[in-house]
């Protein structure tokens, strides 16, 4: 089944002289299992096109469906709680909870969607590992770089085994290990549990993760294509 599907979208954001049409006419599925790289300079639409999909903007025009459940079908409080359950949304800024220390922010993430305190704390530890945070978790996001802080942004949308994750210049702050940790961790989502995978993106260093890449311009979609090198999963392999 696809997971994420959207057919002939349109939003304006801003009004009147400031109106800009975000997204034109967009139309894109994604299948369990894919790593698509959206690409486009700035303000090309990329993030109100996730933003779209997840339910966070409702659009102008067209369908969004979102893990067999069309969006616009949906009561408000529906939605959030179906987003809740099959999305993992990376943001460009983490949106951390201060008061939470890292751990803590992971876990609710993973409670929200349902799971048991001693599943998610299981799960937190599981992340953790796989993105090698371990040594964050008490800290609180002030006591975090930036590049932590995305790490751990990361770690609180991969932690409920979402169907999908959308993910919005997830390596934009990290260096070329972490960036690489995060890569593998988005494909290893994708190859082992299945999820879809959306990333918006500048960053050609996650092309060789990529199953398809789409180009973005003015808030037109362009036609798929397949990477530039091989896709890999697994430096260690």
């Amino acid at each position: 089944m696809t997971v994420l599907l959207l057919e002939g979208v349109s939003k304006t954001r801003g009004r009147g002289a400031h109106a800009t049409e975000a997204l034109r006419d967009a139309s894109l599925s994604v299948d369990p299992g894919e790593v698509v790289l959206l690409e486009g300079a700035s303000g090309a639409g990329k993030t109100t096109l996730l933003a779209v999909a997840a339910g966070l903007l409702t659009p102008d025009a067209g369908r969004v469906v979102l893990a067999g459940r069309s969006l616009a079908e949906l009561s408000p409080a529906s939605r959030r709680n179906h987003r809740a359950r099959v999305l993992g949304f990376v943001f460009q800024r983490s949106n951390l909870l201060e008061q939470l220390t890292a751990a803590e922010n992971v876990q609710l993430m993973a409670l929200l969607a349902g799971g048991q305190a001693s599943a998610a704390q299981r799960a937190t530890n599981e992340v953790f590992e796989e993105l090698d945070i371990g040594h964050l978790a008490s800290r609180r996001p002030s006591e975090l770089s930036g590049g932590e802080e995305q790490r751990v942004g990361v770690a609180r949308a991969l932690v409920h085994g979402p169907a999908l994750v959308l993910a919005d210049e997830p390596t934009g702050n990290l260096d070329s290990t972490a960036g690489r940790v995060v890569a593998e961790a988005l494909a290893r989502c994708a190859q082992t549990r299945g999820a879809a995978v959306l990333v918006a993106t500048h960053d050609i260093r996650l092309e060789p993760f990529a199953t398809r890449r789409i180009s973005m311009v003015d808030g037109r979609l362009g036609a798929g294509r397949a990477p530039r090198g091989p896709r890999r999963s697994d430096s260690r392999r």
